[in-house]
């Protein structure tokens, strides 16, 4: 449940931030009677994005033993890559989406094509919607119960359309900074954990032969069949007795993804001074 509610609250917070944008600005140029345009746009993105989640747990269901194991496996990498790149791309646009989304309504509106600005919230919208599907997918190979992960997914859509609203009418004071930021890197734990998942299902599907010792064995005081263990598997991808090499990869990825995101700005900073020095020096 917790799983999949950071992730529908995280990316359906996105989604909101975009239709908010769109919204907003048609209102403050006095076109509201295009909102209808945004939100087939919309649901047109919602269909695909349900469309998409259904079809891989369908796609996965058909296959059997080793085949869904590696099926799965390679998934949870699969989402675990699109993920990464998303929070550092969300990071670096950031700053300058609401500019493009707002050229891009101008352009539709001055072209006199207001079947465009439906397109233009369906990519915008769609792009967060396939991502969502695709963790939801990923995380829902191993939750315990399908009803709670439901309602956790439901739950935090519910969440970011309420901060879509409270945005939408002037919720200027949201700290939607912090949030992304905390959220952020919540999210990389939860993409640690479906990393040594992964490497499970890869190893359960003999595709990965051998992942090393198992340095230790806790399931006699926390077994992965007990409630807590579940939900430490569903979260952080607790493993009773995990492999060597899950241990460095889960550990080797946190530290890498998580300082490089947190120095994100500095790193661009140094970019820009060691770029600003080489100029210099060519010219001399």
């Amino acid at each position: 449940m917790t799983f999949s509610l950071l992730v529908t609250a995280r990316e359906g917070l996105e989604m909101a931030l975009i239709v908010t944008i769109l919204l907003g600005y048609l209102r403050s140029v006095g076109q509201k009677q295009h909102f209808r345009e945004i939100w087939i746009g919309v649901a047109a993105a919602a269909a695909l994005s349900v469309g998409a989640c259904v079809a891989l747990k369908v796609a996965s269901k058909e296959l059997d033993g080793r085949v869904q194991e590696g099926f799965e496996g390679f998934t949870m990498l699969f989402a675990v890559c699109v993920l990464t790149w998303m929070l550092f791309w969300m990071k670096r646009q950031s700053a300058g989406i609401s500019r493009d989304l707002r050229e891009r309504v101008d352009s539709a509106l001055s072209n006199g094509s207001v079947a465009a600005l439906s397109l233009l919230a369906f990519s915008a919208v769609g792009r967060e919607g396939l991502e969502t599907a695709l963790f939801l997918f990923a995380g829902s190979t191993s939750h315990g119960s399908d009803i709670a992960f439901l309602i956790g997914g439901l739950l935090g859509f519910g969440i970011a359309a309420g901060a879509g609203v409270v945005l939408y009418y002037g919720g200027r004071r949201l700290p939607l900074k912090h949030f992304f930021s905390v959220s952020a890197v919540l999210l990389m734990i939860l993409a640690a954990g479906l990393l040594t998942k992964a490497l499970a299902d890869l190893h359960e599907a003999t595709i990965i032969p051998n992942l090393g010792v198992r340095p230790w064995d806790t399931d006699q005081w926390l077994p992965m069949t007990s409630s807590l263990g579940k939900f430490l598997n569903a979260l952080v991808g607790y493993d009773s007795a995990p492999a060597i090499s899950q241990i460095f990869l889960y550990w080797a990825y946190l530290a890498l993804v998580v300082t490089a995101y947190l120095l994100w700005p500095y790193l661009g900073s140094v970019k820009r001074t060691v770029t600003t020095a080489m100029t210099q020096v060519l010219r001399i």
